[in-house]
This record gives structure tokens, sequence and C-alpha cells, in this order.
């Protein structure tokens, strides 16, 4: 009997421990004076529902209305038991991306190259690493780079063509699953110089561990919580993250490629090369400040490693989509999709029917096609920063902590109908000059904005456009039974992937 009372006294002081902690947690803005937003639930706070029933991208714009319509420019949250602060007015936005940039460098995000190689990303990397990997890698983006790289990609687009040709004969086709092989298939020659015939051989290997990373399962947003959680009291705490075959995969196969290269001598104009080129001598973090940006720097093999690794991730999966959801719009308003298709043949007879690089991105229809597909249907619907020191908002009383999560709702800034009016509407107009200039700056910001946009911005805009162009060139689209009215996001994806097929009719032109 003293053994049952002992237990029940036990659960009882945790569960009373529990319950303090929770409370604690919940009230942690509005003891700090911090507008907030009511309904939190118990241990999902403010973001009940995310990840199993509904994408994060409704629940945020829901939280940045309900915070804009009481006319706070920012306000308190908590993701699961995570305090974080989401940012609602564009001059703040500016404050925090631009401005204050020295003291929100960061992301906030997890990154331990030590334990977990693929986390040394230039997405995820803080303070100098990041910086001295930034200046690194910078000009390997260039549109000088970029053109070296135009050829190969054309290629891929050709083959791309070329299978939607031979499948015509099907009522209708699925663009999504193809668009993910055709981008998969660039990605792969350019960042890896490997063949991945993907179109050919929907089983890749690139493909199925690409999924992989993607997909949010739970227990990997339990190890991220609770290593947010622990460095606040321990600020060294690390915990695996990447799967260990995802892992395996990929250092494996960076490693096979470049002992070859360097054996055999082997060149080629893609990303991989551009990496070998910079990968000379001792480790990147640890090199002195002095030496950035005099070539002297290089970077180990698992470093480099990184690199392939988010520049394959950010450019399969990313590019697909954008394409994806333009061509269903285009599918959906066939007036914008014969405009478009007479702007890109205008263009290449201008050309004498050559597909070059300047004319892929000097088409300024299709700029603002894609520019409005990314309006809609953004890759990520938020971006995070942390400051590295307790920052008080200007003109305010209020401080965030040190190393709080700060949210910009790219997603819910893209659909507000105060700068995008009938925001559901698809509209090429909107990125007008004249309209795109009457918007307040840091509404649109599809790759990000300031020193931390997106550095392969150029090179997935470059990819897409030459997919668009190649099918469009060629074929005509148009909806079917299967087509959805409105596209529902994937809640258990972090970026923005509908959660069915996009079936399509295809005639040939």
């Amino acid at each position: 009997m003293e053994l049952v009372t002992t237990i029940l006294s036990l659960l009882f002081v945790l569960a009373s421990g529990l319950y303090w902690f929770l409370r604690n947690r919940y009230n942690y803005w509005t003891n700090r004076g911090f507008p907030t937003v009511p309904n939190q639930k118990l241990l999902y706070g403010h973001v009940k529902g995310t990840n199993t029933e509904r994408h994060a991208s409704y629940i945020t714009a829901e939280i940045y209305q309900q915070l804009k319509k009481r006319g706070d420019s920012f306000g308190g949250l908590n993701v699961f038991i995570i305090p974080a602060v989401m940012v609602v007015d564009p001059e703040l936005i500016k404050t925090i991306l631009v401005k204050d940039f020295h003291i929100f460098h960061d992301r906030g995000l997890f990154s331990d190259p030590e334990v977990d190689p693929l986390s040394g990303t230039l997405f995820a990397l803080q303070g100098k690493p990041w910086k001295i990997l930034r200046q690194k890698l910078t000009p390997t983006f260039t549109s000088g780079k970029m053109k070296q790289m135009f050829t190969t990609i054309r290629d891929v687009a050709e083959q791309l063509g070329t299978y939607v040709d031979e499948h015509l004969h099907q009522e209708e086709l699925e663009m999504k699953e193809i668009l993910v092989r055709y981008t998969t298939d660039v990605i792969g020659t350019c960042a890896f110089g490997i063949e991945c015939n993907t179109l050919k051989n929907p089983d890749s290997e690139f493909l199925k561990y690409g999924n992989k990373v993607f997909d949010q399962k739970v227990s990997t947003m339990i190890k991220i919580i609770f290593i947010m959680m622990m460095r606040k009291f321990k600020s060294n705490f690390v915990l695996k993250i990447t799967d260990a075959d995802v892992e395996s995969f990929f250092l494996n196969l960076v490693r096979e490629t470049v002992e070859y290269r360097e054996n055999n001598n082997v060149k080629r104009n893609d990303f991989l090369n551009l990496l070998m080129q910079i990968k000379n001598t001792g480790k990147l973090w640890e090199a002195e400040e002095e030496h950035v940006g005099k070539g002297e720097v290089g970077m180990t093999q698992n470093e480099l490693a990184a690199q392939v690794f988010i520049f394959f991730l950010a450019g399969f999966e990313t590019s697909s989509t954008t394409m994806n959801f333009c061509l269903y719009e285009l599918a959906k308003n066939s007036e914008l999709q014969e405009r478009l298709r007479k702007e890109i043949n205008r263009a290449l007879e201008a050309n004498g029917g050559e597909l070059t690089y300047d004319v892929v991105m000097g088409i300024e229809y299709l700029n603002k096609v894609v520019d409005e597909t990314l309006r809609k249907y953004p890759p990520l619907e938020s971006i995070t920063r942390a400051p590295e020191q307790d920052y008080t908002i200007p003109g305010t009383k209020h401080v965030i902590p040190k190393g709080t999560m700060v949210q910009i709702p790219i997603y819910a800034l893209h659909h507000d109908p105060e700068y995008y009016p009938e925001p559901e509407r698809f509209d090429p107009e909107r990125f007008q000059p004249e309209v795109a200039n009457a918007r307040p700056p840091y509404v649109y910001m599809p790759f990000g904005e300031g020193p931390r946009i997106c550095i392969g911005m150029r090179f997935g805009m470059m990819q897409t456009k030459v997919g668009l162009i190649t099918l469009l060139r060629q074929f005509r689209f148009s909806p079917t039974e299967k087509t959805p009215e409105t596209i529902r996001f994937m809640p258990n994806v972090f970026i923005l992937s509908p959660d069915r097929g996009n079936y399509l009719h295809v005639e040939k032109i």
C-alpha cells in the first residue's frame, strides 16, 4: 500500500510540474506584455493541426490576420511549446532582415557539422561560419556561371519535352510527378555531374532520398523542439537530425564522385566542379578572418557534401512545384497561357529560334507569370531569424530575448488583400512595374530578403523558365475532371506542395 501511495505521489508531483511548466510557457508572452492571440491548445500552443491536419501556411496566415486586424505590428506565439515572435509590419520586417541584420544574421535553425555533417549547409549555418561560406560560394552563382550550366539544363529540358510527347496518347498526364523528375535530372546533373535519368527511371535513388528529407516526420519535429529547449540551458547541446541512410547516400555519392574527378582530372561546367575549386586547404570553420576572400580557405569533404546536398534539395523540389503550380494556373486561364506562348515564340523568333540564357531571362511576360506563381505559392511559407542578443523592438519597450525564433510570414504577406486585392486570383499584371512599385517593400519575398536571400535564386529561376518554355512551345495544357478547383497543400511537407496530383490534358501544338 505504501508503494502505491509513493507512486501516486510521484505521478502527482510530475503532473503538477508539467502543468506549471506549460502554464508558465503559455503565459510567456502575456507576462512580457507582448500582444498575442488567444486559443492556445495543450502541447500545441498556437499551431494545433500543423503537420497533421493542415499545412503551416494556413495556420500562420490566420495568426497574421488576427494580429493585423488588431493593429499589431508583431505578436508573440507558441509553436508547440517554443516561444516565437511573428512580424506583421513590412517596415519592421525590413529592419530585422536588413537594417539590423548584424543582430539577426542567423535563422535559428539546427546546425552542427561535427555531429550531423549534412546540417552544415549555407542555409542553416550561423555566425562566422555562415559569413565565410557565403563569401566563398557567392561567385559560383553569378550570371556567368549560370550561362556555363545553361546548355546542360536545356538538354534535360529537351528530354522533358520528348517524354511528354511520347505520352500524349494518355487522356491526361500527371504533371506534378513528371516535373519533379525533370528537376531531379537537372540538379543531379548540375550538382553531382551524374545522369540520373529519372524521367526514364522513376525509381531513382536521388528522388527516393530527396523526398524522404522533405517528409516532416513527427519524430524529427520532436527532436528539433527538444534541441531548441535544451539549448536554453546548454548552448552546445546537439542531437542528430538527418536520417542515417540519407546521410550515408549523399556523403558516399559526393566522396566517390569527387575522388573520380580528381583522379581522372575530369572538368565539368557544374556546381560540384565549382565547389571542388574552392576545396583546397583546412577546415572552413576554423579559418582566420583575414584569409576570407583571398582564395586561401577551402573546405573539407563533408563541408563540400553539405553544400551539394542543400543545392540538390533546394533545387529539385521547389522548382518543380513552382512549375507545377504555374501550369495549373495557366491550364485554368487559357487566355494567359496563349499570351505567354505568343511572347515566348516572339522572343525566340527575334533570336533566330535559338534558346539562350539571355532569351530565357528576358521574356517580360514570363517573368510576370513566374513572379505571380511565386506570389501565390511561395516555396517556404515563412522564413526565420533569431537575434544574437536581447533586442528591443524599435519604438517600443518590448524585448525579444536572445535566440528567440522570429517568424516572417511570407505566405500570409503574399495573400494579404491590402497588398494583393483578390489574393486567390492569378493575375500576372500585379507585377507590372507601376503596380509593383506602388506596393510597400518587403511584402513580396519568395526567396527571402536581405543578406541571407536565397543564393541559388538565379539558378532556380533559370531551370524553372527553361522547363516552362520547352513545354509551352510544344504543348497546350487544359484542365480535366481530376483537376482540383483549388489547391490544398500537403500538411506534412514543410514547403508548399500540392496534396494531390496535377492531372492535365496535354495536346501537341
